[in-house]
């Protein structure tokens, strides 16, 4: 592996899906003109929970699905910072699902890019939210009956601000979908990023998703939610990759008098 310009080495298995996404994301807060001191990572536990700390940025570490509460707080503390949370399968649908469901509700300009590899990598290979029915592990050994979660169809219904899926195994639009999400402004943005684990998932691997997905034609308006919802369901032998949906619900902050005339910390400064 070329040596890194960051001291930190990534603990992550040889060909991780999460490998792409970090460079991709550093390449992507570069190209969106992202202010890295005006920056806050913020994540639970698990593989995908690591990454802030193999870039540069203001980090904050919560509870294993615990990050939307910290990056809410986060951001009604400061609303000029951008805040993204970098997080797993199970950690934002499966532990954090009830604030996933919430923060969507609210609105608030908060982005979370969610490494989705349908497996638990961490703890050593369970079921997650998104495991496709029959997908034997070492604890479901007769495989799963459990209905797969869709963020994508929840995020839709809730009328999420900004909705997108890619490709850990196509960087070019993987960047391109970052880019987009992180220039995003008011919402909240989901970026469900199909992220193959090479060591415990050997159904979902990146042969099996260059197989199957296919960028969304250009002709596709997101604003339809009908359409979106349409494409949301849509998994198998055909995935579309791209912006699914996007909304003009107002942002959270945006809605908060207090928040329109100056953020709290600079209240709570003015005080001091």
């Amino acid at each position: 592996m070329a040596k890194r310009k960051y001291e930190a080495e990534p603990a992550w298995c040889p060909g991780c899906g999460d490998f792409p996404i970090l460079k991709n994301f550093d390449k992507a807060i570069e190209a969106a003109g992202i202010d890295r001191r005006q920056l806050v990572l913020v994540s639970g536990i698990g593989q995908a929970a690591k990454l802030p700390h193999y870039t540069r940025a203001n980090v904050f570490n919560g509870l294993h699905g615990r990050a939307l509460p910290a990056a809410t707080g986060i951001k009604l503390a400061n609303h000029h910072l951008e805040v993204v949370i970098t997080s797993g399968d199970g950690d934002m649908y499966g532990e954090g699902g009830n604030h996933f469901i919430h923060a969507i509700r609210r609105n608030i300009s908060i982005k979370a890019f969610v490494h989705n590899n349908q497996v638990y990598g961490l703890t050593k290979g369970q079921a997650s939210p998104t495991s496709d029915i029959g997908f034997v592990t070492k604890i479901q050994t007769q495989g799963v009956i459990n209905q797969p979660l869709n963020p994508l169809a929840l995020a839709i219904v809730e009328d999420c601000s900004f909705v997108a899926r890619t490709f850990a195994g196509n960087p070019q639009h993987m960047q391109e979908m970052m880019v987009t999400a992180l220039n995003h402004k008011q919402g909240f943005v989901l970026l469900d990023i199909l992220q193959p684990c090479v060591s415990f998932n050997r159904v979902n691997t990146y042969d099996w998703y260059r197989r199957r997905v296919k960028p969304i034609d250009d002709s596709h308006d997101p604003y339809d939610r009908l359409r979106a919802l349409e494409l949301a369901f849509q998994w198998g032998d055909e995935i579309p990759i791209g912006i699914i949906y996007r909304s003009k619900r107002p942002a959270l902050e945006g809605q908060i008098p207090v928040l329109k005339q100056k953020s709290l910390c600079e209240r709570f400064n003015d005080h001091n």
